[in-house]
């Protein structure tokens, strides 16, 4: 909610999706001329759906948000069915988005300008043991984004950027210790930033400590 409100402020016109009806209607309250498309991103006759709905009936759409995600806290010695929890968090984080991206893109290659936003985690640059599977699709959505903007890079008409946030104090993420989580605000913040300023890959708070470090890593491997 917070990207949406920092773009809708700067005057973009803002389509939000979620699978609650009545959480999507008050979340039109807080936006100016915004529109909802109710839908479960995780189903792929929603996500056929909700690209159709854009495609057809907001033509003027050139960026994407994947902001949908599952994760479930728990401990590997604890539980007899990870690989279920685990089936549920690839799909959501990482297939879907594949999925909807695949269904949008030819439609965002029409624009002048558009963009392709994944968001990941922290988590890509390792995982933890209370969240010992959600790590993985983080890191597959990194793979893929990296290949997505590798692909297109060269036509310089779909930019595709990927932001990395640590734990955000969201309702997505209370079960696993959300509280505890910068605002949603800061990434918004970031990520505007990002886009303003053509960076595409955008750490956000303890994920620039990992991000910096691999950069300074990089840049001693270059000079050998």
């Amino acid at each position: 909610m917070g990207n949406c409100k920092k773009l809708n402020e700067a005057g973009n016109k803002i389509i939000i999706n979620g699978r609650s009806e009545d959480r999507l209607q008050r979340a039109l309250t807080e936006l100016k001329d915004a529109v909802a498309i109710q839908g479960d991103l995780s189903v792929g006759t929603d996500r056929i759906r909700i690209a159709e709905d854009l495609k057809t009936n907001h033509h003027d759409v050139n960026i994407i948000i994947n902001n949908a995600g599952a994760a479930f806290g728990y401990l590997l010695s604890e539980t007899t069915n990870a690989h279920e929890k685990a089936m549920i968090e690839m799909n959501t984080n990482y297939f879907a988005i594949i999925h909807f991206t695949e269904l949008m893109i030819p439609h965002l290659l029409e624009k002048e300008e558009s963009a392709v936003v994944n968001v990941s985690s922290i988590a890509v640059y390792g995982s933890h043991k209370f969240l010992p599977t959600y790590g993985a699709t983080k890191a597959a959505l990194h793979s893929y984004t990296t290949a997505l903007r590798k692909t297109y890079e060269e036509q310089q008409k779909l930019q595709v950027y990927e932001v990395y946030p640590p734990l955000v104090n969201t309702d997505f993420s209370a079960e696993i210790g959300g509280a505890a989580g910068i605002a949603p605000s800061e990434v918004a913040e970031e990520l505007f930033i990002g886009l303003e300023n053509n960076l595409f890959d955008i750490p956000v708070g303890d994920t620039k400590v990992y991000a910096n470090a691999i950069g300074e890593a990089m840049a001693k491997l270059a000079q050998a």
